[in-house]
């Protein structure tokens, strides 16, 4: 996998949608204290590493919008559910770019201290 998926979504058109009230397929693959620190409000967490044994927790048949830090571990995991038949679409910019509402807290898929 090169990361250098092309089916991209810029950080505000998300916002934008979710704003319209569009209900939205959100996956954040980013390590559990990046999700602490702060996610989007409704997004499923399943880090990068844990992808390959708990992708079919996604809906095969529904656009998902993938989201890491940055973009880069986001567009790794579209190339990875993509060549797997998901529909996916990389949230290019990340975190650092996302303006919009934020939750904290634990994910429910952490079982360390």
């Amino acid at each position: 996998m090169s990361g250098t998926y092309t089916k991209n979504i810029l950080p505000r058109e998300v916002q934008r949608r979710l704003e319209r009230g569009e209900k939205l397929n959100l996956l954040d693959v980013r390590e559990h204290d990046e999700w602490e620190s702060g996610h989007i409000p409704g997004a499923k967490h399943i880090p990068l590493g844990s992808l390959g044994e708990r992708h079919k927790e996604l809906d095969l048949g529904k656009e998902t919008i993938v989201i890491c830090r940055s973009g880069n571990r986001s567009a790794l995991a579209c190339e990875y559910l993509a060549s797997m038949g998901y529909k996916v679409v990389n949230m290019q910019g990340g975190m650092i770019e996302w303006t919009g509402k934020i939750e904290y807290g634990k994910s429910p898929c952490y079982t360390g201290g």
